[in-house]
């Protein structure tokens, strides 16, 4: 992939390291035996397999030697002092690394039926990838029913190689899960999907256009479209990793208010629910919403009251 000089300069900025070595070598134009060429007429020694490794995140530059030559490289590559080096201080390892997570037996009643179909799947219990920022909008109907909800999703990788995001839809009582459809709306597309009646769980897969490595950030949108359950009194959402933000809207009906809309937190499914407060319904576009920065690993959601 092509870069340029402001694309080097914003990941010069955010990181991680290896990203912003790719960068810089490719808007220098210059390959790795060359670059390995410039260390050692300054004396330094590093073996192209290294340099490679560095470049794909796959190794990083920790020992003295090998710091030595990432502050050799910023000469080599034209860049400001400091500017790779800084990049490997604790604070960009700790982008890349796996949040701390919970599993879903902790989040889910029906964490069993779940994980089944995640296995059928072939998903891994570690996905690789962790929320940035996370934009929910829920429909309420005329009939007090979950029409559906779409997501703008902004997320983390912290290993190489993902390039796919498994999303989940629990549907109210009475839901029919084989009437639901999955929508792909943006930087994305639909794969396997897979549907549990008795639990009114569907489980989609949604494939990304490109194969992501550890640090680099994906935006995708998706949506699923329900309206086949009973009256809704609630949406929860559960957060396997901590981190990034979350901002959920709910939307009724005009014709179907409620009297009482609240949000709340559970530490755990079978926790109590605390966090408590009054959210105001607007009065033009009949929504409540939650903002919450800094997720921790559990549960968030809205409940409200119909009379």
């Amino acid at each position: 992939m092509g870069h340029t000089e402001a694309d080097l300069a914003q990941v010069l900025h955010t990181g991680p390291f290896h990203l912003a070595l790719r960068a810089a070598l490719s808007v220098r134009g210059l390959p790795l035996q060359r670059v390995q060429h410039h260390l050692a007429h300054r004396g330094i020694k590093v073996g192209v397999t290294s340099l490679s490794y560095w470049q794909q995140g796959a190794r990083r530059p920790q020992r003295p030697e090998s710091l030595r030559a990432v502050r050799a490289l910023e000469e080599v590559l034209d860049l400001p002092g400091n500017s790779l080096t800084r990049l490997l201080g604790a604070g960009e390892q700790s982008e890349v690394e796996r949040p701390p997570s919970r599993s879903y037996r902790s989040l889910l009643d029906v964490s069993d039926t779940v994980e089944a179909l995640l296995a059928d799947l072939e998903s891994p219990a570690d996905g690789g990838l962790h929320t940035v920022g996370h934009h929910e909008r829920v429909r309420i109907g005329a009939a007090r029913e979950l029409l559906g909800r779409d997501s703008q999703h902004v997320v983390r990788a912290h290993r190489d190689g993902v390039d796919r995001c498994l999303a989940i839809h629990h549907g109210d009582p009475g839901c029919d899960p084989a009437r639901v459809q999955v929508s792909a709306l943006e930087n994305c597309r639909t794969g396997r999907v897979r549907r549990d009646r008795e639990s009114a769980i569907v489980v989609a897969e949604l494939l990304f256009d490109t194969r992501l490595r550890a640090g680099e950030t994906y935006f995708f949108g998706y949506g699923f479209e329900d309206g086949t359950g009973g009256p809704s009194a609630e949406y929860v959402r559960g957060f396997t990793y901590a981190g990034g933000q979350y901002v959920l809207q709910v939307r009724f009906d005009e014709g179907a208010l409620p009297v009482r809309c609240r949000r709340f937190s559970q530490a755990t499914t079978g926790a109590p629910r605390g966090g408590r407060s009054e959210l105001t319904l607007s009065g033009r576009h009949r929504t409540v919403h939650l903002v919450e920065q800094g997720v921790r690993p559990g549960i968030l959601g809205i409940d409200w009251d119909w009379d």
